[in-house]
């Protein structure tokens, strides 16, 4: 039954995984963000920490790339899997990426002084000492994430989601038990080394379940083509790294700003990415390979868009409202004193103007796998260096205007426009269609969400307007459902 696409199981077996990697990504995102909590309550907001957040985003550029792989290396895997390939074709991409993990790591280890100087900019000499110290451990630690995604995509390859999901999320629980048992003896630092447990365990899940299947076994490909696989690597990671390249570029450019400003926006960029990648990370993942079965032309690739970005950003408008009413209580509260006040409000406030970059982001994570399924990628490179390009001049201009927000608005329309590249790869129609459903729904949250939080701000302390706004909103997107939030359901529940 499991071979046959049409089966009743596989269909019913799909959406309870859909929603299992779902709920593994709230768990990561979770961890994340309990991690966070842990290191900012022991050890504030100073030039040590932003250190570390420098070094840790060079990590989070490596691991998006990891899990943006699993779209580029998923259909490949399915087509292995559906002529009996898929063990030699899994040992054959697990081999062309230790050939590069490898010597990568240990020139990392070598120049790790002269990167963490090129990451801290003008901050003290502290932050570059710990961003040295952190860039040993986390970058072997990003490689393992990268090969526990290529488990994970062989067990997508066989319609199975779940254990993969159940393999991160206790990753992500490890990385916090290990941290929270080592800081108070390892210093800043021991947040590395639980990164790098947490991948471990990442791997080990999946890979563990393979070998019990006798997955990944069967002949080695006749050619191992190392260097084509490593384009792949290359090609894929392509768009994905120049948007973890903007973000950098961003904390970069915060840097300028004075010590504490590198950590508050590494905070409120981790607040943005947990509330789209629950939702349309998973989405994108789990409609890879069904779709790469039945095929996809451009306009049903524009729907899918539409669909996809319905269910993630009704979440994101509820977020952005509470956020921009009580942000800094909550930050206050998570994060401890460093962040009360008026730190607390403006990284609040730095959550509600990423608002753009997290609709720009829905878009390419829906977008992203659908080029590998129409296997239209010869616009990816062209597109991570336009992107990555025009994030520069837009960084530096909205830097000395607006300060911080206006880094997180380039951030945004830098992203913006690397999705709309990916929409017209596949083709102007798709493009036509999103762009289109995309700009209709992102005016409906936004109306909804000023409206159902600012009118209540009017006459109520934000505790209360928040509440009530919550309520407010709820009931208004129950009032949209007819305007596409029940087709958009409907679509994603049959997507199998």
């Amino acid at each position: 039954m499991e071979s046959s696409p049409t089966s009743v199981w596989r269909r019913r077996s799909a959406l309870r995984s859909g929603l299992l990697t779902g709920l593994a990504q709230v768990v990561l995102a979770l961890s994340a963000a309990g991690a966070g909590a842990l290191l900012a309550h022991r050890f504030g907001r100073n030039a040590e920490t932003d250190g570390f957040l420098s070094a840790y985003g060079v990590y989070l550029l490596l691991v998006l790339a990891a899990q943006a792989f699993r779209m580029v290396v998923v259909p490949d895997l399915t087509r292995a899997a559906e002529g009996g390939r898929l063990g030699g074709e899994t040992r054959a991409y697990a081999l062309a990426f230790l050939s590069l993990a490898v010597p990568v790591s240990v020139l990392v280890a070598v120049f790790s002084t002269q990167l963490a100087d090129l990451l801290t900019g003008r901050l003290p000499a502290r932050s570059a000492d710990v961003a040295a110290r952190a860039l040993v451990v986390l970058v072997p630690a990003a490689f393992v994430q990268l090969l526990a995604a290529l488990a994970a995509s062989a067990l997508a390859a066989r319609d199975s989601y779940g254990t993969a999901a159940a393999g991160f999320a206790l990753g992500g629980i490890t990385s916090v038990v290990a941290f929270a048992a080592l800081s108070g003896s390892h210093g800043i630092v021991s947040l590395a080394w639980a990164l790098a447990a947490g991948a471990t365990v990442a791997l080990a899940v999946p890979v563990a379940a393979l070998l019990r299947d006798d997955a990944l076994g069967g002949a080695w490909p006749e050619r191992l083509r190392i260097g084509q696989r490593l384009w792949h690597l290359v090609e894929g990671a392509a768009v994905p790294v120049s948007l973890q390249a903007c973000y950098l570029l961003a904390l970069r450019f915060s840097a300028y700003l004075g010590v504490g400003r590198v950590t508050s926006f590494s905070y409120a960029y981790l607040a943005a990415s947990t509330l789209v990648g629950a939702t349309a990370f998973s989405l994108g993942l789990i409609s890879s390979a069904p779709l790469t079965r039945r095929g996809i032309d451009a306009e049903a690739a524009g729907r899918h868009v539409v669909y996809a970005a319905w269910v993630s950003l009704v979440i994101v408008g509820a977020a952005a409202g509470v956020f921009a009413l009580v942000g800094g209580r909550i930050t206050g509260v998570v994060l401890g004193n460093a962040y009360g006040g008026g730190v607390g409000r403006q990284l609040g406030q730095l959550v509600v103007y990423l608002a753009l970059w997290m609709l720009a982001w829905v878009g390419f994570a829906v977008t992203f796998p659908l080029v590998f399924v129409a296997d239209k990628r010869w616009t990816l490179l062209p597109l991570a260096v336009l992107g990555f390009g025009i994030c520069i001049p837009l960084g530096l201009g909205l830097r000395s205007l607006w300060g911080q927000p206006g880094l997180a608005v380039a951030v945004g329309l830098s992203t913006l426009v690397m999705a709309g590249g990916l929409m017209a790869t596949i083709g102007w129609r798709t493009l036509a269609i999103a762009a289109d459903g995309l700009a209709r729904l992102a005016l409906a949250v936004g109306a909804a969400t000023a409206f159902a939080f600012g009118a209540p701000s009017l006459a109520l302390s934000p505790v209360a307007a928040a509440l009530l706004g919550l309520a407010v909103y709820a009931l208004i997107v129950v009032a949209l459902r007819p305007l596409g939030l029940s087709a958009a359901w409907a679509y994603v529940r049959g997507l199998h």
